[in-house]
């Protein structure tokens, strides 16, 4: 039986979520997610995945164990909140810093905070860690943190934007950098570098230089109108001065950032703040660290994961191309060029000190993410053995083109079932992906195709305009003009799907997700030809949505003010009284970035209109389903709704949902 048939088997693959290269080459660490005991919640464990061997586990605890790197003597740090067994008065309510050396024995904790450490790296013997700090005298949090816990306190008193952020709330911490030098037993000299930063390090990104002396980070400048932009700013670690490396007004500064092995230059991603008439752009920037100059590479690349080749000649660089997530080198001087030359995506990239290799996660629509090592002379990509082993896809993947009504290219993949033939044409789903500036390209834990194909559906995954990895015109072609443009794109490439002798064109739904969500909504009210539809954490009243979402700020850049020509023209709710098409709606009670709003809003839209419609809410998640429980029931009330609509069989209650 495939993994992709129960949805319970699904959940319980174990799934490789990060890559860590030793200093010495001979291995690397990544963690791994997999069900817990209970089978109620992952966890986290590490594992040493060793170039020339087999893999095997490092850590076991409640808690888990994330964020991995190594020291320059090949000790092995890591954030953990598991207890520790030499302070018997801790909470363990936080994540601390673990150290796990290198010539084996036990994990030793050797740093904490009282409001928790969160990303760190280390260079020589330097460590620089984030933490969540109330404002006031750092040396008294953890007395001040007790004491608003006591008094039973939990409100938090805003001066500034955002409030929330994905979902959960901001403040009354802020995250602040600490320095500390490695000891013997745990960090000495910890000291702040940012003292009363603000919101200026919210949700930062930094590294350190290879000699430990300065830290680059994103640093947030607040703006007028509640917005702000992100420069990238160098802080001595020694005397905690700070001086601005690269800011140009329009534009952000931001992370992944590297810095090259030499110490001279700093990469990093630059993007464009986008306008009502100014489309989103990212490209790699790398300038000068001692003077700030700098200049954008390989402009067509919207950089995903940066790093610098060993001889600090040449950045790779992964970055969306044509359905795909190749790696590039982009050379200092001369032209880029894609190294790997397959169908797979990749990230997590790791340059070998000697310059042969590059180590990577390796992945694709039809391929879980494993370890990979990518000959950098020929490009040649080899699969390493895995902590956790990928199943096996149920049907095949293809690659199918249209041409838009302005004469745009539309590729999307399409994903056969076993069996689909003329004689035995397969029931279609399309499937319209989130961002909107984003792309299918990746296996996809969240919105699997698999499951479906294994339910006998063909599913097509279309990137049409806004999507990244077809030039700036196809973002440019879609700006500001989503429902409309996309609706045309959708049109062109299901035509073509339809015309296939192995699809069903008569059975057939659409459904997506965020952005995909909106042009669920928006097909409904604009198209009959679906015989069902779901709707996942969608956009519907586009007025309601634009000052409840997390992120205000960047959506009115685009749409402008609430009110305005741009919301009457693009809201799918002014074509309620199209909408014919059953419609399931999805949306989780903690979604921040669409708020449950829209979901109450939408559904009580359709009950009041008499559309036949179910809404399958889910209290305690966020705008994806991440809990594995939930997971099933997602997946069941989907199959059982398109079984019901697109296959016409009698609706069946799963039993996972109540």
């Amino acid at each position: 039986m495939s993994a992709f048939d129960d949805i319970r088997d699904y959940v319980a693959i174990p799934r490789v979520l990060s890559l860590k290269l030793s200093p010495d080459g001979s291995h690397l660490v990544s963690a791994v997610q997999a069900l817990n005991p209970d089978g109620k919640s992952y966890g986290t464990a590490l594992w040493s995945i060793p170039v020339d061997g087999e893999p095997y586990r490092l850590t076991r605890s409640a808690k888990g164990e994330t964020a991995a790197d190594f020291t320059a003597s090949g000790d092995l740090l890591f954030t953990s909140a598991r207890p520790d067994p030499t302070d018997k008065d801790a909470t363990d309510e936080v994540p601390a810093l673990w150290l796990l050396p290198r010539a084996g024995g036990e994990a030793r904790q050797v740093a904490s905070r009282p409001g928790g450490i969160g990303a760190f790296r280390t260079a020589g013997d330097v460590v620089v860690f984030a933490s969540d700090v109330l404002d006031g005298e750092e040396a008294a949090e953890e007395e001040r943190r007790k004491a608003r816990k006591d008094a039973g306190i939990s409100a938090i008193l805003h001066e500034g934007y955002p409030v929330r952020y994905w979902d959960h709330d901001l403040g009354p911490g802020r995250t602040r950098l600490f320095a500390a030098r490695l000891g013997d037993d745990r960090l000495e000299d910890v000291r702040e570098l940012t003292p009363a930063p603000g919101e200026a390090l919210r949700d930062t990104s930094f590294t350190l230089t290879p000699d430990g002396s300065t830290v680059i980070a994103s640093w947030r400048v607040e703006l007028s109108g509640g917005q702000h932009r992100s420069d990238l700013v160098a802080i001595d670690v020694a005397g905690r001065e700070r001086r601005t490396l690269f800011s140009e007004e329009g534009w952000d500064f931001r992370g992944p950032v590297a810095v090259s092995p030499d110490g001279a230059r700093v990469a990093c991603v630059r993007e464009r703040l986008t306008g009502e008439d100014v489309s989103s752009r990212s490209e790699l920037w790398i300038g000068d660290l001692a003077n700030g100059e700098g200049r954008a590479y390989a402009p067509d690349l919207f950089p995903m994961d940066v790093e610098w080749a060993p001889d600090s000649s040449a950045v790779f660089v992964v970055a969306d191309h044509q359905g795909r997530r190749p790696v590039f080198r982009v050379p200092l001087t001369g032209e880029h060029a894609r190294l790997t030359q397959d169908d797979a995506a990749y990230v997590g990239l790791n340059a070998a000190a000697d310059g042969r290799f590059v180590y990577a996660l390796h992945s694709g629509i039809a391929l879980a993410p494993g370890p990979a090592r990518i000959d950098v002379a020929t490009g040649e990509v080899v699969d390493l053995p895995s902590p956790a082993p990928r199943p096996e896809v149920p049907g095949t993947l293809t690659e199918i083109s249209a041409t838009a009504d302005d004469g745009a290219t539309i590729r999307a993949w399409l994903v056969l079932p076993e069996g689909a033939s003329a004689a035995s044409p397969a029931p279609f789903l399309l499937w319209i992906h989130g961002g909107p500036v984003a792309s299918w390209n990746d296996w996809q834990w969240r919105w699997q195709s698999w499951i479906m194909a294994q339910h006998g559906y063909a599913v097509l995954m279309p990137d049409p305009c806004l999507s990244t990895g077809y030039g700036q015109e196809m973002i440019d072609r879609g700006w500001g003009d989503w429902g409309p443009r996309t609706m045309a794109d959708l049109d062109a490439i299901v035509d073509v799907a339809l015309a296939r002798d192995d699809i069903d064109s008569d059975r057939i739904g659409a459904m997506g997700g965020s952005f995909g969500g909106y042009m669920a909504n928006w097909v409904a009210g604009h198209s009959d030809r679906y015989r069902a539809i779901v709707t996942h954490a969608s956009l519907w009243n586009l007025d309601q949505f634009a000052g409840t979402t997390d992120a205000a700020m960047y959506w009115q850049r685009e749409f402008g003010a609430p009110g305005s020509d741009r919301y009457a023209k693009l809201s799918p709710h002014h074509a309620l009284d199209k909408i014919s098409t059953p419609m399931l709606v999805i949306h989780g009670d903690k979604d921040y970035r669409v708020p449950i709003g829209e979901a109450l809003r939408l559904w009580w839209d359709l009950r009041r209109s008499e559309v036949e419609s179910k809404f399958l809410y889910f209290p305690d998640e966020n705008h994806w389903i991440l809990k594995p429980g939930n997971t099933v029931a997602w997946y069941e009330t989907v199959l059982a709704f398109l079984a019901q609509h697109v296959l016409g069989q009698e609706w069946k209650r799963p039993d996972s949902v109540a």
